[in-house]
């Protein structure tokens, strides 16, 4: 008798007023199997994966489990099933401890030494290596997202759904985790795997289903698929091969730290320590580390949204900035990407127009107190055309936009300043393989312009692409920079975790 899928879907369909987010799905995911969901942003991978966990209700289609169909009413009912996810962000409580949040998604009552045994025999039998009574502030990323997985983990998931489960780990910490799910599905576990990663999607899953527009495009085995195939099938076009251009050797020092001591402003937050290096115009510099080491008080420091002990500790273009501004840094040639799309970066409600002027005021877009409208919308629209920003105009909003497409235009926009440096935080964070291609490429034709490029990214494959050299950042502290082409991923690895005799 054939073996009947796990979690079937039927012509799923989900619309979101005139957007069709789910057009028609069809899926299904067999017990024991690995099967990854692939698409680009706005392909429609978030709705569907809200459907499958309760958290979205479909406008049509079916939903079976184990053969039957059922209505996943909410996330409650998910979990009821057997249905079990590990969301891209956490939801834990910092100043509690790892046994009190798993305790909070339990529905059994249980007393937190009861619960705190099965934490450590959970944890012992998977390779999750967590103290139940430690406080979760004082946790890695990599050991939070553990939490989050053995907080599913026991309630005997049948179904687990993680989503861009690797964005936040070392290499090593990815290698366990691989070793964790591949035991799952050997006990008969099903994972329903998201990633924009597609070498990881070739090295751990069975099956992948690509999504296009909300409709599912294609089916394949990953692991008798190429990278390039599965990335073709995503955008529904060929890829266009970077062209490899002459990098001019790396001129002046265009960005010089020494030094940098700043305190962490709140109590979770992480205090950088003697932070130095130097960065030369032509150059891209990647400086690789795991979440919560500093990085946010590190672009802090040198975008001048916090002052430094000293005007010496930032030197940008010759000029000691580390007591001035972001205004006056902005005015002696630095730009700078956060990580944060909406709220950071751009505002969702205003058009696009009116989000260029956010950093351009002090380029010509103000003039005794005025807005330069006219070349204001030409510059917008520029940086539209110029990076193919899927945008319906100027005056969209910019909470129209997909993450790529605002992601994109946010690159674009820094770019078109003419900047002498560009910090750039996490550039491809969630984004997926076209719009990082295009966002890859304007780095390099910056840097090859003569422009100093400073990427912060947790994702060591893109930090190892596009750099020259790299440093880590762990605890504040940040090592000594090194070419890309004499470290290894092991050693960057290390580093990562803590470990500073690394070579």
């Amino acid at each position: 008798m054939a073996q009947l899928p796990r979690l079937g879907l039927g012509g799923i369909t989900r619309r979101f007023g005139a957007t069709v987010a789910n057009d028609g799905i069809d899926l299904a995911v067999m017990p024991g199997e690995i099967h990854a969901l692939l698409g680009e942003n706005g392909a429609g991978k978030s709705t569907l994966v809200k459907i499958i966990y309760g958290v979205v209700q479909p406008d049509a289609g079916e939903i079976r489990w184990e053969g039957a169909a059922v209505r996943i009413a909410d996330p409650n009912a998910a979990r009821a099933l057997g249905i079990g996810m590990v969301f891209q962000h956490f939801s834990l409580f910092e100043t509690l401890t790892v046994a009190e949040n798993i305790a909070l998604g339990l529905a059994a009552s249980e007393s937190i030494a009861a619960l705190s045994r099965r934490i450590v025999a959970t944890a012992s039998r998977y390779g999750l290596a967590v103290d139940p009574d430690r406080h979760v502030h004082h946790l890695s990323v990599g050991e939070r997202q553990r939490v989050e997985i053995l907080r599913c983990l026991l309630q005997a998931p049948k179904l687990l759904i993680m989503d861009e489960p690797t964005s936040v780990l070392t290499p090593q910490e990815v290698e366990g985790l691989f070793a964790m799910l591949r035991r799952l599905a050997a006990e008969g576990c099903s994972v329903l795997y998201i990633s924009h990663k597609l070498a990881e999607i070739q090295a751990l899953c069975d099956r992948a289903t690509v999504l296009r527009g909300g409709r599912v495009v294609g089916a394949c085995d990953p692991r008798a698929t190429s990278a390039a195939a599965m990335a073709e099938m995503m955008i529904g076009q060929a890829l266009v091969r970077p062209v490899a251009r002459a990098r001019p050797a790396a001129g002046a020092v265009v960005l010089a730290v020494e030094g940098l001591d700043l305190p962490a402003e709140d109590p979770f937050g992480t205090t950088l320590r003697g932070v130095s290096f130097a960065l030369r115009a032509g150059e891209i510099l990647g400086i690789a580390g795991v979440a919560g080491n500093g990085q946010k008080e590190l672009l802090a420091g040198l975008t001048g949204e916090r002052l430094a002990g000293t005007a010496e500790a930032v030197v940008l273009a010759g000029v000691a900035c580390g007591l001035l501004g972001a205004a006056a840094r902005r005015r002696g040639g630095m730009a700078a990407v956060p990580e944060e799309r909406l709220g950071r970066s751009a505002v969702a409600e205003l058009s696009l127009t009116e989000n260029a002027l956010l950093t351009g005021t002090e380029v010509g877009f103000v003039a005794r107190g005025f807005v330069r409208f006219a070349p204001l919308r030409r510059f917008a629209r520029g940086v539209i055309e110029g990076f193919r920003v899927v945008a319906a105009g100027a005056e969209a909003p910019a909470g129209s936009l997909s993450g790529g497409n605002m992601q994109k235009f946010i690159i674009g926009r820094e770019i078109g300043h003419a900047p002498k440096v560009l910090i750039a935080a996490h550039p491809t964070w969630g984004v997926d393989v076209g719009a990082a291609q295009a966002i890859h490429e304007a780095l390099r034709d910056l840097a090859a312009g003569g422009v100093g490029v400073l990427i912060i990214s947790e994702d060591l494959d893109e930090i190892l692409a596009l750099c020259d050299r790299v440093a880590v950042l762990h605890g504040g502290r940040l090592s000594v920079p090194e070419p890309v082409a004499a470290v290894t991923v092991d050693g960057i690895g290390l580093l990562m975790g803590g470990v500073a005799d690394a070579a």
